[in-house]
């Protein structure tokens, strides 16, 4: 994009009340400044984060709200001070989208724990849009491999799972089950199986076990026809559950799978509790742990890590003018794992 291209505006997607519907409005092109860049967009995933800010339910969410937070394009324009980015190079911009560099945690050198951290389509207007200006410490460069399509979801899904794997106890061989086969699930089969464990997919329906296979799994248990638990231990036990299912039930019926020192690392978000007891933990030194995304150097070493093995979001795409189609279509679960936006730029 250029002052040739798109003038001195630009179109963004953006509701104006809490639970509003999308409108796409043209915007006033900002320009970057210090320590900023502005990005052409490409593609913008549609999260289903993206919901709970467009209902406000996360704090000091402000409106009019152009949300957005797995975003793919090119740098446009670059302000002062920035050092390592130039015009047309190709970058994503995920959940991390910067962070204040004084409080306790950025002051350890732990980003994405920030007190402020900042999210794209929260702490400034995200990538439903042609353009968006960001922080440069939000950049992650897209290895020519992968196109923006793909690299947006790896801003959020991608780098969330992959990150939980590659952290956690599990060292290649061991058993590691993935609870769900959704937009996180779907990747975390493949980070799992590039990664070298022994990957379970767990899932309701026997219809999915072909599904799972093909991403690489190489064991299907059908959460709806026994003991979950009880199969993983007749695996040997797993040394760490991937929950990306947004089901505390399945969470907990999970725990009793996990071997000793083994971990339910959590990443579905749901409000109600996981059910677990002293008894299951203590004696095998089980442990239950959640898991952030990744900053903007772990989006980038996740890019880099799908471009050399294969691993991609599977996508549904529609144009941003079909925003309100694409974001309907997140939230009834129907979607081809990812729904991804386009601008035709």
């Amino acid at each position: 994009m250029s002052r040739e291209t798109l003038s001195t505006t630009f179109r963004a997607a953006q509701v104006t009340e809490a639970g509003g519907r999308f409108g796409v409005v043209e915007r006033e092109l900002p320009e970057p400044r210090p320590g900023q860049v502005r990005l052409t967009v490409e593609a913008c995933g549609v999260c289903r984060s993206d919901a709970a800010f467009v209902n406000a339910a996360f704090p000091d969410v402000r409106f009019p709200l152009v949300t957005g937070h797995e975003i793919a394009g090119r740098i446009d324009a670059v302000g002062d001070g920035v050092d390592g980015w130039e015009a047309g190079d190709r970058v994503a911009v995920g959940w991390f989208g910067g962070h204040c560099g004084t409080c306790p945690a950025c002051r350890e050198g732990d980003f994405i724990h920030c007190a402020r951290l900042q999210v794209p389509g929260w702490a400034y207007p995200g990538g439903y849009a042609e353009a968006v200006v960001v922080p440069a410490s939000a950049l992650a460069r897209i290895p020519d491999e992968i196109t923006a399509v793909e690299a947006a979801p790896m801003g959020c899904a991608g780098v969330s799972t992959f990150n939980a794997l590659r952290r956690s106890a599990a060292r290649p061989g061991d058993l590691v089950a993935v609870l769900g086969l959704g937009g996180l699930g779907h990747l975390g089969v493949q980070f799992a199986a590039r990664l070298g464990f022994e990957t379970v997919c767990v899932a309701r329906g026997a219809g999915k076990a072909e599904a799972a296979k093909n991403f690489g799994a190489h064991h299907y248990l059908d959460a709806t026809a026994g003991d979950v638990a009880g199969q993983l231990q007749a695996l040997g036990g797993a040394k760490v559950v991937l929950a990306t299912a947004a089901s505390s039930d399945a969470m907990s019926a999970a725990i009793d799978g996990l071997r000793r020192n083994g971990e339910l690392v959590v990443l579905g978000a749901t409000p109600e509790p996981i059910q677990v007891s002293p008894f299951q933990l203590i004696t095998t030194s089980r442990t239950v742990h959640g898991h952030p995304s990744g900053t903007a150097r772990d989006v980038e070493e996740t890019l880099r890590f799908a471009a050399l093995t294969g691993v991609r979001a599977m996508t549904e795409t529609r144009p941003l003018d079909e925003v309100e189609a694409a974001y309907d279509r997140m939230l009834s679960g129907d979607a081809r794992y990812r729904m991804v936006l386009t601008t035709g730029r």
